[in-house]
């Protein structure tokens, strides 16, 4: 059902890796599959689309299929450069993942801000007593729905925006403060979002260690992000 339209999104993708995780199949040959079965889908989407419109229109599916700019061939997810002509894709709408989860996180912030500025006479005691509560208890609804984001946000597929995400969500995946300090209310602040910054982040250095294990130099940047978070 998710080839139907001959194109597979990066939620898609996610849903459907984690389906064959739960059935034990192996990733890697889930993945050749997958992008065979997409291939034969997008071969006859196209023979069937040949009398039609010389162009079809660009989908606005967030993870679209890209095509290399230097040879015109088609390029999956996670790839560094075309298997076709070599070309090294960089600079690609670079950073525009990050850009947008970013944009998610502050518009999720926006919302704490809307609460505390209620036309209540009590918003701002009614704040700070929210504020303590959640410190007390745990992430209120507005931390609960930045961590879905994080969660849920698809993972980079060029080089470009894998190094920079990492080199963001690394240091917000370090516990920061002693076993005294650390859950003072700024540095809990931000150890609160520390193990899914740091899922997210096992999710695209296990990825990126497969997709770029050719580009060894990257390489070694990215099993240095791994050492510092005590990922194998």
């Amino acid at each position: 059902m998710a080839l139907l339209d001959g194109e597979l999104t990066e939620k898609e993708k996610q849903l459907l890796f984690k389906k064959a995780e739960s059935f034990g199949v192996d990733l890697d040959e889930f993945e050749m599959v997958l992008d065979a079965k997409l291939f034969e889908r997008q071969q006859a989407t196209k023979s069937a689309a040949a009398a039609s419109a010389p162009a079809a229109p660009k989908s606005d599916k967030f993870g679209d299929i890209r095509k290399c700019p230097s040879c015109g061939a088609i390029v999956q997810s996670f790839s560094a450069k075309c298997v076709d002509c070599g070309h090294e894709f960089s600079n690609i709408e670079a950073n525009a993942s990050i850009q947008k989860l970013f944009k998610m996180l502050n518009d999720a912030e926006d919302m704490r801000q809307e609460d505390s500025s209620s036309n209540n006479p009590f918003s701002a005691m009614g704040g700070l007593m929210s504020k303590q509560l959640n410190q007390a208890m745990g992430p209120g609804k507005v931390d609960k729905k930045k961590m879905e984001i994080i969660s849920n946000f698809p993972i980079p597929t060029t080089k470009d925006d894998i190094m920079e995400f990492l080199s963001l969500a690394v240091p917000k995946s370090k516990t920061i403060g002693n076993f005294i300090t650390r859950n003072t209310p700024e540095n809990k602040a931000h150890n609160d979002f520390v193990n899914v910054w740091k899922t997210k982040c096992e999710q695209i250095i296990m990825k990126a260690r497969f997709s770029l294990k050719e580009d060894k130099k990257t390489l070694e940047e990215i099993n240095q992000y791994a050492n510092e978070l005590g990922i194998k």
